[in-house]
Order: structure tokens, then sequence, then C-alpha cells
């Protein structure tokens, strides 16, 4: 529940949410802002390969993303309302981090985006994979 009301200003929404709601709020805000970046990828696929209904969505989430699946699937079924996907089923592929080592020249897995080595130890992580979100795949009618 909200504390106090939204006031707007100008085009910026101010608001005033309590601290638990608030921390949900910025979650969906970002999940929310993929889903329409997702709905814009399906909506050029529409005009350039002209289908008109969507049935199935794959994503690849990447571990180290720091998406919340759940979160972007309710933002998903949101954003789809009234477009060409709008009863279209979200199936999400998990992508593991996995990064390149600089100092004990391995590939070590990674949890985080800031892990450490699991091999030597060292923070000299660099990532190869795990780090995107990407539309791998599109049913369509």
């Amino acid at each position: 529940m909200r504390s106090s009301p939204i006031h707007l200003v100008g085009s910026y929404v101010e608001n005033s949410f309590s601290p638990p709601l608030k921390c949900w709020v910025e979650l969906f805000m970002h999940e929310m802002s993929l889903a329409e970046n997702v709905l814009q990828i399906i909506e050029e696929a529409a005009y350039h390969q002209s289908f008109t209904r969507v049935k199935t969505v794959w994503l690849e989430i990447g571990q180290l993303t720091c998406v919340e699946p759940e979160a972007l699937r309710f933002c998903f079924d949101v954003v789809m309302h009234g477009s060409v996907a709008q009863h279209a089923r979200l199936e999400i592929i998990g992508i593991p981090g996995l990064g390149w080592c600089k100092t004990c020249m391995q590939e070590v897995p990674m949890a985080t985006l800031y892990a450490v080595c699991s091999q030597c130890g060292n923070f000299e992580l660099e990532v190869l994979c795990g780090d995107t979100l990407r539309v791998k795949e599109l049913e369509v009618e």
C-alpha cells in the first residue's frame, strides 16, 4: 500500500512509497522496461516479416543480468496486452554465468557479476557469457 499519493510534477512522477513497496516497485520497473524492449523487438519483427500473432516467445536470460524471471513474466503479460503477442507464452532459458580468470587462465563458473575465481581466488574475471538477455526465437502465425 502507498503511504501517500503520487504527485505529478511535469513529466516526473514523485512518490513516497513505504520502503518494502518501494523495493517492489523498483524491481518491477527494471523488468517492465525489459518487457517493453521485448515488445519493440516483436513489433519490428511482425512489421518486417508480416505475421499477426505470436504464440511463444523464447528469451535467453543470463544468470549475471540481475533479471528476476518471475517479475519479468508478470511484466511480460502486462506489456503484451493488446499487441500481436497478447496471449503469447513466455519460455525462459537460463544461461549460466561463465568467466575467464586472467590470473590462472581458466574458465570458471560465475554466480554473480563480481565473482571470485573458484580456482585461484582472484577477482580478475572477464565475463564470457551469462550477462545478456536476448529474444532467441518467436513462434508466430
